[in-house]
């Protein structure tokens, strides 16, 4: 079998000559990309600069920075690409372009909803760099809204990228968007303590921990009647409204009240279950308008089981009185016995 080398020959001599043809295009091609690239980080420094000026936030600034960036890198790849191959012209490019429009939309489409999420997150503004915010089982600090996400540093140093198309369309909190905050804690007394004595206890101590403002002025009120203790709301106001202050002022308040309240003898009970058992209920259980579901104290109260119980015995083992009905009854039931028909 007979080999035509000289057409192979001729081939590889043809691709040699076009890449060495191309080479003088490329090396043209790759330096007009660099000078783009240059002009797109003065371009960028000059937009973030002017929008500092004019009073935009930094985040703004920053979005509009990288934006102008990117514009100018891809006006640099496309006439980097019409040097470095001829026959591409910008009509040409532009009509693929235009053709893979709509597969581009589709496979890009979370990333275009990020971007347009965080410039109107830019632009309106509901948090800013350097809020702390609540999203979702997420909270901590914002450090940057970039164009697609926003980066959150949590209280235990983690970062978390948050896309921005979540935070534009779901709840947010933000705990720094007001000067002050409020705060409550959860105190319960006993059922048998004064609660106006431990209300104004709680109050002077209040006045006595530092961080906690006079105006808006502090309050205690009765939240609920709880299985084991009257449960009090202690609420107390913050500035500014940082978690470690938040953190800080709940502690000394827990810390203060705890050791005041015992030495007033104000009691703070446990969870406790009460087991009544038959012989320590009242003679009005059983009576809906008079029996007593707890036991609080109070002068005239009902005679107990047992209290009954003995009195009974006593009255029926009485010597000079007439035998109550329940001894003849007794004394029947055992004549009957002892003198069988």
């Amino acid at each position: 079998m007979n080999l035509n080398l000289s057409a192979i020959w001729v081939k590889l001599q043809s691709m040699v000559q076009s890449v060495i043809l191309i080479i003088p295009n490329l090396l043209i091609g790759v330096v007009i990309f660099f000078v783009f690239l240059f002009v797109a980080r003065l371009i960028s420094r000059t937009v973030l600069t002017l929008a500092e000026r004019s009073g935009q936030p930094k985040g703004i600034a920053l979005v509009f920075s990288r934006i102008a960036s990117w514009i100018t890198l891809g006006v640099g790849l496309l006439v980097a690409l019409t040097i470095i191959f001829p026959t591409l012209t910008a009509a040409s490019l532009f009509g693929a372009l235009g053709v893979s429009g709509v597969a581009i939309g589709f496979a890009f489409k979370d990333i275009f909803q990020n971007l347009l999420a965080g410039i109107l997150i830019l632009i309106t503004r509901p948090f800013r760099i350097g809020d702390q915010i609540v999203t979702g089982a997420h909270e901590g600090t914002v450090e940057d809204i970039q164009v697609r996400a926003t980066l959150l540093k949590t209280y235990d140093n983690r970062r978390v990228v948050v896309p921005n198309s979540e935070l534009y369309t779901n709840r947010v909190v933000v705990n720094t968007a007001y000067d002050q905050r409020r705060l409550s804690v959860a105190v319960g007394i006993g059922y048998g303590d004064d609660i106006a004595s431990a209300k104004s206890l709680i109050m002077d101590t209040l006045g006595k921990i530092g961080g906690i403002l006079a105006d808006p002025a502090p309050s205690v009120l009765v939240d609920t009647l709880g299985d084991s203790s009257v449960n009090l709301n202690v609420r107390f106001w913050i500035d500014p409204p940082l978690r470690r202050e938040a953190v800080e002022t709940q502690d000394q308040v827990l810390e203060r009240l705890k050791s005041v309240l015992i030495e007033a003898g104000i009691d703070l009970p446990m969870p406790t279950q009460q087991v009544l058992f038959h012989d320590q209920t009242e003679e009005v259980d059983g009576d809906r308008r008079r029996q007593r579901e707890g036991w609080p104290a109070r002068k005239a109260n009902p005679r107990t089981r047992q209290q009954l119980e003995r009195g009974s015995r006593s009255a029926g083992a009485s010597p000079d009185g007439p035998p109550t009905n329940q001894s003849a009854s007794l004394e029947k039931e055992t004549s009957a016995e002892s003198h069988p028909a």
